[in-house]
């Protein structure tokens, strides 16, 4: 087994939540700015990445199917064309991220996009498939989504294509690597609020 497949617990948000994914991939504030209500960490030699976002929570999004409301949502800021819903899941309990008995639930969807690469133009669209995990901390009234970014086909004219090179993808198999279906599944099973107080004062 690859010693790439350890994947040690990191703190989130000043460690007011933790999660494990791989060591390779790298926080991404260490290179460039990250918005407060976010954590992004990158793999450049794979072109593949972690977001956690905490957003407001929205009551206007039905429990079910609320991380292909999301997807939706990830597509359309992000001008994607050829967007595919491949697989939804149906809504799970999530006892262990409860607060104060009021139940936190979680969905997944997972989808394919073309988008392009930072201010790139259409020409230079990626044809990505795309994770989403929405945790829905009722109890706080916050909406957490782990997205993971994994590339199928590089564009030439992409800016990744001078990281990892264009055409497909290498598989995470051929490379040693966690597939980032694997990622995502392992971050979220790890995923923990060490400090309520993250969320204010609703908390």
């Amino acid at each position: 087994m690859s010693t790439e497949l350890l994947c040690p617990e990191r703190p989130l948000f000043g460690g007011a939540i933790s999660s494990s994914f791989p060591q390779r991939f790298q926080d991404a504030s260490n290179i460039r700015q990250v918005p407060d209500h976010q954590e992004v960490f990158v793999d450049p030699s794979r072109d593949e990445s972690l977001i956690f976002e905490l957003l407001d929570f929205k009551s206007d999004v039905g429990d079910n199917g609320s991380a292909s409301w999301f997807l939706h949502d990830l597509a359309r800021e992000q001008d994607a064309e050829a967007f595919t819903l491949i697989e939804q899941s149906q809504v799970t309990d999530a006892p262990a991220l409860s607060f104060r008995n009021i139940p936190t639930v979680v969905t997944t969807a997972v989808g394919e996009m073309a988008i392009s690469k930072g201010r790139q133009g259409r020409e230079a669209q990626n044809l990505v498939r795309v994770y989403v995990a929405n945790l829905r901390l009722k109890g706080v009234e916050t909406d957490v989504l782990v997205t993971a970014y994994e590339p199928i086909l590089i564009n030439p004219l992409s800016d990744s294509a001078n990281a990892v090179g264009s055409g497909l993808a290498v598989p995470a198999s051929q490379s040693g690597v966690l597939p980032m279906c694997d990622v995502i599944k392992h971050a979220l099973s790890t995923f923990r609020v060490n400090d309520w107080s993250l969320f204010g004062s609703s908390a």
